[in-house]
């Protein structure tokens, strides 16, 4: 039997109301900061995350996937969004004339890394890009955000890390005075991080290795540097953050694993997921167009992996799927024709039904619905079609009604108000 590829899951319709969930909660939120959605193709020139990511990172010296199409182009399948997005908004010239683009995205990732818990090699990733400003208030907008969404989500004990890599020629000084002092210790450092000391020094910084650490205690420090256009946009970051009363904590060996960062990066993590424990990270990249061979468009945005956001958001809430308000049972099968002219009147007023078509008993029909929490079974016996009518049985109090198909469209709207109080206290709730 064939079995989808490792590290690739399917998502099965008991999982997919959470996704839904943290869809709509992200739209809600985002949609009134006046952020649009936008869906990039999840297949890109390869050259485009050589040139963005960066060639010494592991996304793209160990992860990403790459395919010739046939006509001997280098594709590959995207690993993040962010370069996508940046490639979008110079191909539709989104940001000419001074524009500012506010955009979101939520779609499928890929990365060729060992499958474990809320990390798979098809992935999901939630995520914002606002492109045309370099204010320090948009930055902390930005942060807030997430942080939004992440609470809204009843995400637990969240905790928000900050740090400033500097603009490139900052960055450019320090990593040589790190590249230097490291050279003190090059036999005590292992291959691995040998290598990284000319390929991706400042990597080094965020190792999990705590020789590595103990090394590092006395290394030179990124922030001394930084000099004062970039340490006065910190500041002022740190301020608006607080003005926005978000806690948050600094990490000054904190520098993500993406060479297209500048200035600043943060990372959201909480104590609920173990070792993986980040859920969102971030930050400015206000040379990624440039990059890619366009102007330089101030820009800034984070990322969010959905599988991971889900082992928290299912331990805290219970979503519902939404309750069905009609249930129609048939006593007999040529009975369903009657019942195909109730379908138009409960798609109008967009009633959530099920129509049983198995042929078994009313009685098996009824406990079927039942079974399935269904509000109103609609039963069509010999007697309502003899009399072109129609019998709803309310089954939590069990009233009865029989009526004509006009006397059911004129009891719509009472029971549209109680369906929509019925839904209204089902869809979520909070566990304990």
């Amino acid at each position: 039997m064939i079995q989808s590829v490792r590290g690739m899951h399917d998502i099965l319709p008991d999982e997919i109301k959470y996704w839904q969930y943290i869809y709509n909660t992200a739209f809600k939120i985002l949609d009134t900061a006046n952020y649009q959605e936008i869906r990039t193709p999840i297949v890109e020139s390869q050259s485009l995350f050589l040139r963005s990511i960066g060639e010494n990172t592991d996304i793209v010296g160990k992860e990403i996937y790459t395919l010739i199409d046939r006509g001997q182009r280098e594709l590959a399948l995207r690993p993040e969004g962010t370069a996508s997005i940046a490639r979008a908004i110079l191909e539709h010239k989104l940001c000419d004339q001074g524009k500012t683009q506010k955009l979101w995205y939520l779609g499928p990732m890929f990365r060729y890394e060992r499958p474990q818990q809320g990390r798979q090699r098809q992935f999901h990733q939630l995520g914002i890009e606002c492109y045309g400003s370099q204010s320090p208030v948009l930055d902390a907008e930005v942060i807030y955000l997430a942080y939004r969404i992440l609470d809204q989500l009843n995400c637990p004990s969240l905790c928000i890390e900050l740090n400033s890599i500097g603009n490139n020629a900052e960055r450019t000084r320090y990593e040589n005075s790190l590249r230097e002092y490291l050279q003190m210790y090059i036999n005590d450092l292992d291959p691995e991080t040998i290598q990284k000391i000319n390929s991706n020094t400042l990597r080094i910084l965020d190792s999990k290795n705590l020789h590595i650490q103990n090394i590092l205690s006395e290394a030179p420090n990124l922030e001394d540097h930084l000099q004062i256009e970039s340490k006065k946009h910190f500041e002022d970051v740190q301020q608006y953050l607080q003005d926005l009363n978000i806690k948050f904590t600094l990490n000054s060996k904190l520098v993500r694993g993406l060479d297209y960062y500048n200035n600043t990066v943060f990372e959201i993590k909480t104590q609920e997921l173990g070792a993986q424990d980040t859920v969102c990270g971030g930050g400015r990249y206000d040379n990624l167009t440039k990059q890619l061979g366009g102007n330089a468009i101030h820009a800034m945005g984070w990322g969010i992996g959905i599988e991971r956001l889900l082992l928290l958001v299912q331990n805290q809430v219970s979503v519902s799927s939404t309750k069905i308000c009609f249930y129609i049972a048939t006593q007999r099968h040529e009975y369903v024709t009657y019942a195909l002219n109730l379908l138009p009147i409960i798609h109008k007023n967009s009633l959530k039904y099920e129509l049983d078509i198995s042929g078994r008993s009313l009685k098996k029909q009824m406990q079927k619905a039942n079974k399935q929490d269904a509000m109103i079974c609609i039963i069509l016996g010999a007697e309502e079609i003899a009399q072109e009518k129609i019998t709803l049985k309310w089954l939590d109090t069990h009233k009865q009604k029989t009526c004509s198909i006009e006397g059911f469209m004129e009891l719509i709207p009472e029971i549209i108000k109680d369906y929509n109080h019925l839904q209204s206290s089902k869809i979520l709730e909070l566990k304990t």
